[in-house]
């Protein structure tokens, strides 16, 4: 009998190494789980199963066949079809918007008003204002959605809505809601308030738990959005006297990009749900301004990884000048090379990330990273407290990506994202004055600091560095 159950244990092990063998992309992640499975048998192709397959795009791929609405292909364009002599004529733009249009499902929409948004002082209440003043239906997706000061006022105002006839939905991750020890969830019960859990901690979901979703979108009649990397909680006030506060950009859109963001939160409630998409007459954002914007929605769900693609193509395109400025910044072995190919061409490329991060374990990942970009003449900054949490890409002062995606393996893989790229001189003009603002109140890193850290902390940063596509 144990000599047929471990003839079993190897079959198992050897098709699970073969398996990894052909799906695997990267050769290294194949090699280790060809290693795991052969190394440890029956117990390392069990955690290969459970760990190293994406079952999200296979749910993904079984939701589209079935109608739910989790399509992949390119949205169609709306009835007012956007004119491409909106866009943008640069031969930067051209190339980004050829990249784009390749790897997107979403058509770049012309006509949107951009509107920026710093902090909870700014951000809050423009939101809530746009709820209480909602006509028909009001869509929320956060990360983290706290049941404080801040967090009941959003709770009242979308109840108030519900009560009032909107069709009021609220999506939450199962991961964020553990940031909080009351579960805000309690707040709506028993109110009109269509409430739902993206990817909930079960015993048949529990190897899902680092697949999370991240996005944060506010959807008000179809003609108003707010996305970013803002969440919903106290802490995000600039000027209180937390300690522990955090510093946000997040931003308002009105025109036709409203539709990508409602699109994007109906694919992840129908994910959610289960509930099978019906066909529904959606009123037509009008035109409201100048910029031409486009959604992207990445994920583990995603056929490509188009965050990951469009910051190298973007790197790639720069001519003149190249801003980041991100809270974690875990960069992998392509965009390290695209940024430094960049500086080498005589681009300047600017990083700013905080001096002091709120996960310690990520920032000596990063400090690992930091040498070889200084080493040619990239320059980095750290941001003095509070924390810094704003995520931008900006290129040539012609092009932003703004959204929820850290530089990170956890953002570009793992995560479900929506960023948005515009296209828009006066929205490009005030987030270069931002950063510049940022950079000059920043402290330069310099090669010689990073040499010279002592042994034991470039030890600490080097162990974590191993430990960086699951930070």
């Amino acid at each position: 009998m144990l000599p047929f159950l471990l003839t079993c244990l190897w079959i198992f092990s050897l098709l699970s190494a073969g398996h990894a063998l052909l799906t695997k992309r990267d050769p290294r992640a194949a090699v280790g789980w060809i290693i795991t499975c052969i190394a440890l048998p029956g117990i390392g192709a069990i955690f290969y199963w459970l760990l190293g397959v994406n079952r999200i795009r296979t749910r993904a791929r079984e939701l589209q066949e079935q109608g739910h609405g989790m399509h992949w292909l390119h949205v169609d364009d709306p009835p007012n079809r956007c004119e491409r002599s909106h866009f943008p004529r640069s031969d930067t733009s051209q190339a980004l918007i050829r990249l784009s249009d390749a790897i997107c499902r979403r058509h770049l929409a012309s006509g949107n008003h951009v509107a920026i948004l710093h902090n909870g002082e700014q951000a809050y209440p423009a939101m809530l204002d746009a709820i209480r003043e909602a006509k028909e239906t009001v869509f929320l997706s956060s990360y983290i959605f706290k049941p404080d000061r801040i967090g009941n006022q959003f709770a009242e105002a979308l109840i108030a809505a519900a009560e009032r006839g909107l069709d009021v939905r609220i999506l939450l991750d199962a991961v964020g809601e553990l940031y909080s020890f009351t579960r805000l969830r309690r707040c709506f019960q028993n109110t009109k308030v269509k409430i739902a859990t993206f990817l909930p901690l079960t015993l048949t979901r529990s190897f899902y738990f680092n697949l999370r979703n991240h996005r944060k979108l506010l959807i008000v009649d179809n003609c108003v959005g707010f996305t970013g990397g803002m969440n919903i909680c106290d802490k995000h006030y600039a000027a209180s006297a937390n300690p522990n506060r955090i510093i946000y950009l997040h931003f308002s859109f009105e025109g036709p990009i409203s539709d990508q963001l409602r699109d994007a939160f109906m694919e992840d409630w129908h994910f959610a749900t289960g509930e099978k998409r019906r066909n529904r007459e959606w009123p037509i954002a009008p035109a409201t301004g100048s910029a031409c914007c486009r959604g992207i929605s990445a994920g583990p769900n995603e056929e490509h990884e188009p965050l990951n693609w469009i910051f190298n193509g973007a790197v790639s395109c720069a001519h003149k000048n190249i801003r980041i400025m991100t809270p974690y910044f875990i960069p992998n072995r392509a965009q390290i090379a695209a940024l430094n190919t960049a500086a080498l061409r005589g681009v300047r490329v600017d990083i700013l990330i905080p001096e002091k991060n709120n996960l310690p374990y990520v920032a000596w990942a990063a400090n690992a990273h930091l040498f070889e970009l200084l080493e040619h003449d990239t320059h980095i900054y750290y941001q003095p407290p509070p924390f810094v949490h704003s995520k931008l890409l900006l290129i040539d002062d012609e092009y932003a990506l703004v959204g929820s995606a850290n530089l990170d393996p956890r953002s570009l893989r793992l995560n479900f994202e929506f960023n948005v790229e515009i296209f828009d001189d006066a929205t490009q003009e005030a987030l270069v004055r931002h950063f510049d603002s940022c950079r000059d109140a920043s402290r330069e890193v310099t090669l010689e600091e990073m040499d010279s850290r002592p042994l034991p902390l470039r030890l600490r940063d080097s162990f974590c560095k191993l430990f960086s596509p699951y930070l």
